[in-house]
């Protein structure tokens, strides 16, 4: 199992970022193990669709679940049709702290966008 979490920093120590399709990085971490990857957001400077292109990150990198502060209509619907689980951080300050209480089931789950989205024009 894989989970993505948005951050400010490439670090698992780093603060939690509100915004999935236009957080600054992605962590990728196997819970079980605690190992993780930084990557930085794909789709952070698109003009358009950054919340698809967050969930089709989190698809290629297999992720079964997504953390995160806001989930717009469009990640939502791509990060559901994909059958990724959403989670919102709540008030988890770090990356780390996330994950413990993702691990400890301490996260709501979502199952509706949480907000109208950011379009661009």
């Amino acid at each position: 199992m894989k989970i993505l979490l948005t951050a400010t920093s490439p670090s698992i120590d780093s603060n939690v970022d509100p915004r999935y399709g236009r957080g600054a990085y992605f962590i990728v971490v196997d819970p079980d193990t605690m190992e993780w990857q930084a990557h930085p957001n794909p789709g952070i400077g698109a003009s358009g669709g950054a919340g698809s292109l967050a969930a089709q990150f989190a698809s290629n990198q297999q992720a079964s679940s997504v953390v995160s502060g806001d989930f717009g209509p469009n990640a939502y619907n791509a990060l559901q049709a994909a059958g990724i689980a959403m989670y919102l951080f709540g008030s988890s300050a770090t990356v780390k702290e996330a994950i413990e209480n993702f691990k400890a089931g301490l996260l709501e789950s979502v199952g509706a966008p949480t907000g109208p989205g950011h379009h661009q024009h």
